[in-house]
């Protein structure tokens, strides 16, 4: 009876582990194993900080789905996973075998790069449910008596859309504490230039960004490395576009959220043949190991090299749609491979994003992610901000339901009118 393990339980674990349920048949068993017994939709963080959400709107207790679902849930994380035993070691000492490892971990948050960086530091953060609600509590605070904001993503992050989504959010929810006045705001970024995304633009989303920037009058540093972090001030360097320093700032600020660059989980680091040297877990086509061939691994976790060569270190970022269809692949490689079979579906590795900025938003999709594309397109306006809202309730229900189906492409393409560029 074959074991399979699927290590981790976010946006891609959960839908990893339902839909590899759906297509077990011979008496296979699943475990999940995670840190957590929630389920955050964390896209909804940004909400979460201006008070626009509960918690309890977007954190989700899974024990009950998964028994349901049949699924075996182990919830006090992973210490190391050992590939050469096919074993993942639990944080209390236990060992847990399997035949097969989806690694969807996410990442790891390297605020420990930049001196003063992160919620135990001087600036916040939205890449957690529980960053978020800190960060909101002191937001309360700073609405009391307002200043200056400094909000943006440091240099090797991957993830650029949260931060200017949140940079949006934050100008929209001042403007109805009619403090907008009151404070001075700046976007800094590693991107070359607004709008990159750490895809190298899709559309004119460069433009786009820029002018929603402009009108909202916030300011903004491309280029930029965050030096070190202090108590109500930002050290930060910017560069010219052949990476020569060219200015120094000293940002002083009231409140702050910076996003960090990512590396792999503890439990995968240092391990020969599975990651990179910031330990993503490497993977061929077929979302698998070359190294390891029964392990294999999707979203935030996997390496996937920067689209390209920029000024300051900018990652490749992991959209939903593209986590989805990694997902969809790896669960029918493993049924091919429990079958005798060979592995053979691949993911679309295309990006679709729909980014609120609070009274209105932005939607791109770029297939593949990485240019050229046979679609790049980019569009804005205050459908987008509905149809996020609309989709996040889809896909919560979805989750709570234990239902497993390509959420990504069966709602969110249709919202954004794309349906028909798969014809």
């Amino acid at each position: 009876m074959a074991h399979i393990v699927v290590l981790g339980s976010g946006i891609g674990g959960v839908p990893m582990a339902l839909e590899t349920k759906q297509l077990l048949k011979n008496g296979e068993e699943i475990t999940v194993i995670s840190n957590t017994e929630t389920f955050q939709f964390v896209p909804s963080n940004p909400w979460l900080m201006v008070g626009w959400r509960k918690t309890k709107d977007i954190v989700i207790d899974l024990p009950p789905i998964f028994k349901k679902k049949k699924i075996n849930f182990i919830s006090i994380g992973a210490k190391k996973v050992h590939p050469k035993n096919n074993q993942v070691e639990l944080s209390n000492g236990e060992m847990v075998d399997y035949d097969y490892l989806v690694i969807a971990t996410g990442p790891e948050l390297a605020f420990d790069e930049i001196e003063g960086l992160g919620p135990d530091g001087f600036t916040h953060s939205v890449c957690q449910v529980d960053h978020a609600a800190k960060a909101g509590e002191a937001f309360e605070e700073f609405a009391k008596d307002p200043g200056p904001i400094v909000i943006g993503a440091v240099q090797g992050a991957s993830c650029f859309g949260p931060a200017l989504e949140l940079a949006m959010i934050v100008e929209s929810d001042l403007r109805k504490r009619k403090i907008r006045d009151k404070v001075p705001m700046t976007y800094v970024t590693s991107e070359p230039y607004p709008g990159h995304l750490g895809l190298g633009g899709v559309g004119d989303t460069k433009g786009m960004v820029e002018s929603e920037l402009r009108q909202r009058h916030i300011n903004w540093i491309c280029n930029a490395k965050v030096d070190k972090c202090e108590d109500g001030k930002m050290f930060v360097t910017e560069h010219d576009m052949d990476g020569k320093p060219i200015k120094q700032h000293e940002l002083e600020h009231k409140w702050s959220m910076m996003l960090p660059a990512f590396r792999g989980i503890k439990a995968v680091q240092g391990i020969k043949g599975l990651g990179n040297p910031r330990d993503f877990i490497l993977v061929d086509k077929y979302q698998r190991n070359p190294t390891f061939q029964n392990i294999f691994a999707v979203g935030v976790c996997i390496a996937i090299p920067p689209v390209e060569v920029t000024p300051v270190p900018t990652g490749c970022p992991k959209t939903g749609y593209m986590i989805e269809s990694m997902v969809t692949a790896t669960a029918h490689n493993l049924r091919d491979l429990l079958d005798g079979k060979e592995a053979s579906h691949e993911g679309t590795w295309s990006a679709a994003c729909l980014a609120d900025f609070g009274d209105g938003g932005a939607a791109f999709i770029a297939v593949p992610q990485i240019p050229p594309r046979n679609v790049n397109w980019a569009s804005q306006g205050k459908w987008v901000h509905i149809a996020k809202i609309a989709f996040e309730k889809y896909f919560m229900r979805k989750i709570r339901k234990g239902i497993s189906e390509p959420v990504y492409e069966k709602h969110m393409m249709k919202l954004m009118g794309l349906h028909r560029l798969k014809k």
